[in-house]
């Protein structure tokens, strides 16, 4: 049998799987809901909630993955006795090539507007900029070709293995999104009346504090992490023995957190600078975002025009990590499950991903009749994974390895065969029984409604 790839580097397991943690909800989604929610109140809970729950389901599925070094599917069979718990690893590879297909037409859009930036085809005013979104979302070929073409970009990657793909393109994109992002934060900031959105940010408004933040803090830190999509899993299978499995979860929380407020640095300053009342959803990125940039620096054209075009090349970084990451969880399925090449399994997953976006695409453009249960098919899959997939799989991985994954194996991964200290084994133990399931739960019943 073919010896499996596994990172060569502690470096390149971090920057890997925090790029798979790091995405364009990163980019809006933490920023927006920080804001709306009590500002540094919110982020206080947030970082609570990755301690509480983000931190130790990581850890879970990276001791699932590197005790299984397989994928997700079978890493779960060969813990399971016979039991039928692989179902968690087909839950997750799943969810992960759903969120693949609907995330790629995004991705699409922010690869067409990093080029439109280039070109300069973004200066206007906020009329002309909306219109240009709604007249590019609407095409029936444009959204589906930048979509596609972005899965095949991820596709190149794959291809390359774990090592020359998916490693090394980790060790170049996290860098330059960092740079890039401190960069932008830094020109943000500068800008006059910057301070209020730094204000509007960091300032605590515990005023705004209900049951329902919490659960919206609770959700943000667990979907933030890729936590039940068998992304961590997959990466995890491909660690080392000597990987400290706490500390390299506690190093990914701490630069995806990090991350996500620079983000908000980012974008409150700049809109603050113009007045401009940041919003959620597409409408930021697209419409909101290019007209900020422009008015903001409007005094030196060129620098608005260099901060628009580094913002997009950060969107398309921040999603490139993000879908690198779950392509290689089909991917791996394929290779091992079937005993295909690498990269015939790679195109299989690029193909089923690529008809899924076709479809999305067009759903929420050119053809909005293509729809399931009264919702667009791109909001159906969205809901369908965000409230329905990642909690069940989040939950039912807790509880797997929490209860019925023997004690001594959690043990033995956890201290590396009792060559780390089990220090905060207990605790991580008795947070994964009980803390991480009650609180994937209630994120679920929130997510459904219900709460």
């Amino acid at each position: 049998m073919k010896e499996r790839g596994n990172f060569g580097s502690k470096l390149g397991i971090v920057l890997a799987t925090a790029g798979s943690a790091v995405g364009l909800g990163n980019v809006w989604r933490f920023p927006y809901m920080a804001g709306e929610n009590g500002g540094a109140a919110f982020i206080l809970i947030y970082i609570a909630c990755i301690l509480v729950l983000g931190v130790p389901g990581m850890v879970s599925e990276f001791i699932v993955g590197r005790h299984g070094q397989a994928n997700a599917a079978k890493a779960y069979d060969l813990l399971s006795n016979g039991k039928p718990w692989k179902l968690v690893g087909y839950l997750g590879i799943l969810t992960g090539t759903i969120i693949l297909g609907f995330y790629a037409v995004v991705a699409g859009w922010c690869l067409q507007y990093l080029f439109a930036s280039v070109a300069g085809q973004l200066s206007g005013d906020a009329a002309y900029v909306k219109d240009y979104f709604v007249t590019f979302s609407s095409d029936p070929v444009k959204p589906v070709l930048w979509g596609v073409g972005f899965i095949l970009l991820t596709h190149i990657v794959i291809v390359r293995g774990v090592r020359r793909g998916i490693e090394r393109a980790s060790k170049w994109l996290m860098p330059i999104l960092l740079l890039l992002l401190v960069v932008i934060v830094v020109a943000s900031c500068m800008l006059p009346g910057a301070m209020e959105g730094v204000r509007f940010l960091f300032q605590p408004d515990f005023s705004k504090l209900s049951n329902k933040v919490l659960l919206e803090a609770l959700g943000q830190a667990f979907f933030s992490l890729s936590l039940g999509t068998a992304c961590l899993c997959t990466y995890a299978s491909y660690f080392s023995q000597q990987t400290n499995l706490l500390r390299s979860a506690g190093q990914i929380a701490l630069l995806d957190t990090i991350i996500a407020i620079l983000a908000g640095l980012m974008i409150f300053p700049a809109a603050a600078s113009v007045g401009v009342s940041p919003d959620s959803g597409p409408s930021l990125i697209f419409i909101t975002l290019p007209n900020v940039f422009q008015q903001a620096f409007a005094a030196v054209p060129v620098v608005g025009y260099v901060i628009s075009l580094m913002f997009y090349a950060l969107l398309v970084f921040a999603a490139l990590t993000s879908t690198i990451s779950m392509h290689e969880i089909g991917t791996a399925f394929f290779t091992e499950e079937f005993s295909l090449p690498r990269p015939k399994s790679a195109w299989i997953v690029t193909v089923v991903t690529s008809v899924i976006c076709f479809l999305c695409a067009l759903s929420v453009g050119a053809n909005p009749e293509i729809k399931l249960l009264g919702h667009s098919l791109m909001d159906f899959c969205d809901q369908l994974t965000a409230n329905i997939m990642l909690p069940l799989g989040g939950m039912l991985t807790c509880l797997f390895v929490g209860w019925f994954v023997p004690k001594q194996m959690v043990r033995s991964e956890f201290t590396n065969d009792g060559t780390l200290a089990a220090t905060f084994f207990g605790i991580y133990l008795f947070a994964v029984r009980y803390v991480c399931p009650i609180g994937i739960m209630l994120v679920f019943l929130h997510q459904l409604g219900i709460l």
